[in-house]
């Protein structure tokens, strides 16, 4: 089988989390170590299981044949498409032909199930760091103008003050630690850390949403740092507002003092190589922090205050560093807002109503993040259903109605009998007579449902003859005497 060697690899593992995982015992109750970890060793033991470990192509050939293409889900591929083109074109490092390696590689990952549902969810994280990393080969002569006094004008305009002059007016070695650890540390350990809680904790498809969002809030804001290219608060500090030119080092900022306190040039020298140094507007650090707030929030709101005091410690962070202006932090926040709602899948939508338990036991992750519609859903079928269960549940009624006239005719027989029996004795026993053959007649007659039975094509009522059909509905039906056809 062509998933043989995979599981082979995998069985052992899940064999050995399942017996680390107690079998008896409350969990909540419980006092003992292993038994805080028997959640997640659960939930882990769940999420391998989803994987899909198929190695066949046809497989996934098959998924894109049944996908529906329409304008809206293909102009985002084909905007990516076009940035990673061009990123390759102009890409010298490194050149020829090891650059064609890297869409052979893509190319070979997506084809094979085992990890095309991971890697084309994340094919705008892709396009991002292509983009990111082959932005320093693009020709200086073909950029726009850097903008140095724009974003500080538009900061006091708009604040009344510029926020992140004030911010670094005051600074010691405890604030530089503080400050350092959200936005050099932790702002490239989080977003692995959020991705592998929604892949074990969260619904089906939430890592793949989480893949999909963060790559286009990350690709659009660089896309957007490209065409509005913009000096940072560290730039003002260093060279006032004096034009700017593509030939300038970038600045490591605040963080400089960082590798003073460590003694090495580890922050000088990666910011002085940044492939994007006048990338100021929006923030992608405000993004990233605010998207991870967003989605944490989203699933388990439960520690939603702690999700966004680290939003207020980054962003406090990142201009207390010198680099980036509050404005640049709005806007990075307002992409990431954006960018969450518009790719958030239908299932997700409603807190409410996300599928958790849905997913137990099925092989496999989505194409494209998220549970959606089904798109073989009969709703015709469904309204069938629907009907049909209303039927069911009016015939009970109407069997209830019968009954109740049944016991009132029995009364009113009974009653008038024993008048007529007061006054005149045979009158009482013809009108008896006469009754009980009309009851007999009411009895044979057959109940003629009257509920509407849905032909999808045509509305018919049970009841109408047809051009195959002869004879009224009483004699299809077995019954005595004549009954008029009701019609729709």
């Amino acid at each position: 089988m062509p998933s043989s060697l995979p599981r082979m690899l995998l069985a052992p593992v899940v064999r050995l989390l399942r017996l680390a995982t107690p079998v008896s015992g409350s969990i909540p109750n419980s006092t003992q170590p292993s038994s805080f970890l028997s959640p997640l060793i659960l939930a882990l033991v769940a999420s391998l299981q989803r994987l899909d470990l198929s190695r066949d192509p046809r497989k996934t050939l098959h998924k894109l044949s049944q996908h529906k293409f329409t304008i809206g889900n293909t102009l985002p591929f084909v905007f990516m498409a076009l940035c990673s083109l061009h990123s390759l074109w102009i890409m010298s490092t490194p050149g020829l032909p090891i650059k064609y390696v890297i869409p052979l590689a893509y190319t070979g990952a997506v084809l094979l199930p085992i990890t095309s549902q991971f890697v084309w969810p994340a094919t705008p994280i892709f396009a991002w760091l292509l983009l990111l990393f082959t932005s320093r080969y693009i020709n200086p002569g073909r950029r726009p103008t850097i903008h140095v006094a724009l974003l500080p004008a538009l900061e006091s305009v708009l604040y009344g003050a510029n926020i992140s002059d004030l911010q670094t007016r005051y600074t010691n070695q405890v604030l530089d630690i503080i400050a350092w650890l959200p936005y050099g540390v932790l702002h490239f350990v989080i977003p692995f850390v959020v991705a592998a809680i929604l892949w074990v904790f969260g619904p089906r498809g939430a890592v793949q949403f989480w893949g999909l969002a963060f790559g286009w809030m990350n690709l659009l804001g660089v896309f957007t740092q490209l065409v509005f290219p913009a000096a940072a608060p560290w730039y003002e500090i260093i060279h006032g507002l004096t034009p700017a030119d593509y030939s300038m080092p970038g600045s490591p900022g605040g963080l400089l003092r960082i590798d003073r306190v460590f003694h090495f040039q580890g922050y000088t020298n990666t910011f002085g190589a940044a492939p994007l140094v006048f990338g100021a507007f929006p923030s992608l650090h405000s993004g990233c922090a605010v998207m991870e707030a967003l989605f944490l929030s989203h699933f388990f709101p439960t520690f939603k205050p702690f999700y966004w005091a680290y939003v207020g410690v980054l962003w406090w962070a990142t201009m207390y560093l010198s680099h980036h202006y509050l404005i640049d932090l709005t806007g990075g926040a307002c992409l990431s807002v954006l960018i969450f709602y518009l790719t958030m899948p239908i299932g997700f939508k409603d807190v409410d109503q996300i599928p958790w338990s849905k997913n137990e036991g099925s092989q496999g992750y989505e194409m494209i993040g998220g549970p959606r519609v089904r798109e073989d859903l009969d709703l015709d079928e469904e309204i069938r259903k629907l009907e049909e269960a209303g039927d069911l549940t009016d015939n009970e009624g109407d069997d209830e109605e019968s009954r109740i006239e049944s016991s009132k005719s029995t009364f009113t027989d009974g009653s008038k009998s024993s008048d007529n029996g007061l006054g005149n004795a045979s009158a009482s026993g013809s009108g008896s007579a006469l009754k009980d053959e009309d009851d007999e007649e009411e009895i044979k007659k057959p109940k003629i449902k009257k509920k509407r039975s849905v032909s999808w094509g045509e509305t018919k009522v049970l009841g109408e003859t047809t051009s195959t059909t002869s004879g009224d509905i009483g004699d299809q039906l077995g019954g005595t005497g004549g009954v008029k056809k009701d019609t729709a």
